[in-house]
């Protein structure tokens, strides 16, 4: 099995709904999110690939004007914890990248949480 991986990154604010009040993620606050989407393939393209990298732009175009610099309350229909982003990001790339089998999101560099297929 041949795995490959590319990071794309975004600023973006949320609440997470659901906590105590004195809880710091129940108020208004923000991440630099790192987003790793993850490929794999039992065969290689005619050229030695899994996919090119210069293929997955949907992605990044999708962040860019998605996801960036947005409050992610109003972009997500569910709560945007980074278990729920990972999930609806794989969701909407699946359709058109169907070598995706995971989608890892990081809100700071010590923690991060993966959907995977």
């Amino acid at each position: 099995m041949y795995k490959i991986s590319k990071q794309f990154a975004f600023s973006a604010s949320h609440i997470l709904e659901g906590l105590s009040e004195d809880h710091p993620c129940s108020r208004l606050h923000g991440h630099n999110y790192i987003i790793t989407v993850h490929l794999k393939s039992e065969t290689l393209n005619e050229v030695g690939f899994v996919k090119d990298y210069r293929e997955l732009s949907i992605i990044k175009e999708y962040i860019d004007n998605t996801l960036d610099h947005r409050h992610l309350n109003d972009v997500f229909s569910v709560n945007p914890t980074a278990e729920n982003i990972a999930r609806e990001l794989y969701t909407i790339f699946v359709k058109e990248i169907p070598q995706i089998y995971a989608v890892e999101v990081c809100e700071t560099p010590k923690t991060s949480a993966i959907y995977e297929a």
